[in-house]
């Protein structure tokens, strides 16, 4: 009997056992595993505030203050908090409907019942003012202070670029998980390019709230706070007069300006036509105005500087020169007769010379001087000699960085390398052993299958302005407080080129602007050294209108080139007078020739848009 009693101590005491294991494996699931009851829990008490560092500014050359910001408020929402909320009251306060705070409220409670997220962002310092003293009705709502990015001048702003919501493409491609949804990041321009830089770091406040949603005090005396740490500011090469001068110059055109100082690589102005006020891009309004600029069929969004890419024209006669020279296969004395019926010309006397054909700009003496590049004669057969001649052609021409994508520190999706054709592009096109020179001889002048993107063509002004080599080309000078500076944007780049062969460039491109005969006189300015060269890129309707130039002639401080898309009259007609505009405000400081200046800020040379099927159909036929 006494041993049947013990059995069933045994059993009782088994049953206690397993209860209380039960129990305090459940309570284990519940408070060390599932995250969702200690979320909850500590949302009822604790609310953890993201502290948004103050972004870096951003300055000028000489320390103007281009982008800086101002303070936002952004209203974040605890989903399962928000109890016993007067929708209609909440809604009259803020300016929303009914179907707005449904559809904001559904995306919240869809990213996470118990943590915070944005309802609404880039609430003002009015707006906020006026809210301020109502939050307390609004359980589950409270305020976070973040930055909103301000242009002080309206310009630049394919470079400046624009600040925007982190998209999930962007947080699935963040392995470091700094970005949450709502953060802001860098979209384009410098603000992309140097987003880890500008950002600076998160810090984070964690509070004790009281049943009403009101903050009472820092959680363990702020124990488990972190101080934001602002980012760096940036320096960049802009000279913000010159760039707002281009900018006025280019207005109601279509087109680019690129200015480098060929010593350093620095890029002193960029812009491309036509521009676009970068305030248009901050704020609540910025999701609208992206769509109308997006879908603006001058492309206002496009920076052409950096992904243009067009034929260059007359202006790739001075990278022909000096290769040409290089092989020997001309000397600065060879001249040639300018025969129209080799290719067309406009009319001139024949040079006699490189710095005279230059001068001129013969097509002619370029077809023979391509001609002499191309069938070297190393074979017997023409198409041999002519690959052999191209491949030796293509390899100069990438030392002048052409057929590629210069490294400037700008964003690279977009950015475009131009085409300099080799064998291989030929062999597809025509079939192997089945071209020649008579194939491809309108490369000789700038057509045919050669394109060059317009930040090439500045950079070919500054190899001719530093005779023989040129510094990639970059945006940013230094940053932070300890200056620092990418050594990797100051590598020089020789064509290997003798320098001499760029002194006869120079002399040509001076007597281009300087001499009767010239084909860009409208560029010339009294008492500065100018040298240029124009080019007329044939294209579907109006021929684009080129120039590139340097200045002064010795010692330059400038190298630009401007590109001015369906202007009828050539280079010499509109390009070529506005960089003329430009060397003068640079190096002078002001412009006293206010006749020109009205005349070219006020009229527009380009054909409009979109080019009529008729003006196309012409132009194939040329």
């Amino acid at each position: 009997m006494s041993n049947q009693y013990a059995d069933r101590s045994h059993v009782v005491k088994l049953i206690f056992i397993v209860v209380g294991v039960l129990f305090v494996g459940r309570l284990a699931m519940l408070q060390l595993f599932n995250p969702k009851y200690r979320e909850l829990a500590a949302s009822q008490s604790l609310r953890e505030v993201t502290q948004y560092p103050a972004r870096g500014f951003i300055y000028d050359r000489h320390g103007e203050l281009l982008v800086h910001n101002e303070a936002v408020y952004d209203l974040m929402v605890i989903p399962n908090m928000v109890k016993n909320l007067d929708t209609a009251y909440f809604c009259q306060c803020l300016g929303i409907t009914l179907d707005d705070f449904r559809e904001r409220m559904q995306k919240a409670w869809k990213y996470s019942p118990f943590a915070s997220s944005i309802f609404m962002k880039q609430v003002s310092k009015e707006e906020y003012a006026r809210f301020e003293n109502k939050m307390f009705r609004f359980k589950g709502f409270y305020i976070s202070q973040r930055t909103l990015r301000i242009y002080d001048r309206p310009i630049a702003a394919q470079v400046l670029g624009y600040v925007g919501e982190v998209d999930q493409g962007e947080l699935d491609r963040d392995s470091t998980k700094y970005y949450k949804r709502g953060d802001y990041i860098g979209k384009s321009g410098l603000e992309k390019s140097y987003e880890e830089v500008l950002r600076g770091v998160k810090g984070k406040k964690v509070m004790h709230v009281d049943v009403h949603n009101r903050e009472i005090g820092p959680y363990q005396h702020g124990a488990f706070d972190t101080l934001p740490v602002e980012g760096c500011n940036l320096y960049t090469t802009l000279d913000a007069d010159l760039q707002a001068y281009a900018e006025e110059l280019m207005a109601n055109k279509r087109g680019c300006v690129v200015a480098i100082e060929p010593a350093t690589g620095e890029v002193l102005a960029m812009v491309s036509a036509p521009c676009y006020d970068p305030n248009l891009l901050v704020g609540r309004i910025r999701g609208e105005n992206y769509k109308k600029l997006n879908s603006d069929i001058a492309k206002p969004m496009l920076n052409r500087a950096l992904m243009g890419q067009y034929p260059p024209g007359s202006i790739f006669k001075i990278a022909q020169s000096m290769v040409a020279l290089d092989l020997g296969v001309i000397t600065p004395n060879t001249g040639f007769v300018c025969d129209k019926s080799l290719v067309g010309c406009h009319n001139h006397p024949s040079a006699r010379s490189v710095q005279e054909a230059i001068k001129m700009s013969c097509n002619p003496y370029y077809y023979q001087v391509y001609r002499r590049v191309i069938q070297q004669g190393k074979y017997k057969s023409i198409y041999k000699d002519s690959q052999y001649g191209l491949t030796v052609w293509r390899e100069y021409m990438l030392r002048f960085g052409f057929g590629q994508k210069l490294d400037i520190d700008l964003p690279k999706s977009g950015l475009q390398k131009g085409n300099i054709p080799d064998t291989a592009y030929y062999n597809r096109w025509y079939g192997k052993e089945r071209w020649a020179f008579s194939t491809i001889y309108s490369n000789s002048i700038g057509q045919g299958e050669v394109t060059v993107v317009p930040i090439q063509m500045a950079n070919l002004a500054a190899i001719v302005a530093n005779r023989g080599y040129y510094i990639t080309p970059h945006m940013v000078r230094f940053y932070g407080p300890d200056s620092v500076r990418n050594d990797e944007y100051y590598t020089r780049h020789e064509t290997g080129i003798k320098r001499e062969y760029f002194d006869i460039a120079a002399a040509g491109m001076y007597d281009v602007v300087h001499v009767a005969g010239g084909t860009a006189r409208r560029a010339r300015v009294d008492g500065l050294d100018i040298c240029g060269k124009t080019g007329t890129a044939e294209n579907y309707g109006n021929d684009h209108s080129v120039f590139i130039c340097f200045a002064p002639k010795d010692n330059p401080k400038i190298a630009m080139a401007v590109y001015v898309e369906n202007a009828q009259g050539g280079g010499g007609t509109w390009a070529a007078p506005i960089a003329g505009l430009l060397v003068e405000k640079y190096l002078n400081g002001e412009v006293k020739r206010k006749d020109i200046e009205k005349q070219y800020k006020e009229f527009n040379p380009c054909q409009k848009l979109p080019l009529t099927r008729r003006v196309k159909k012409a132009k194939k036929r040329r």
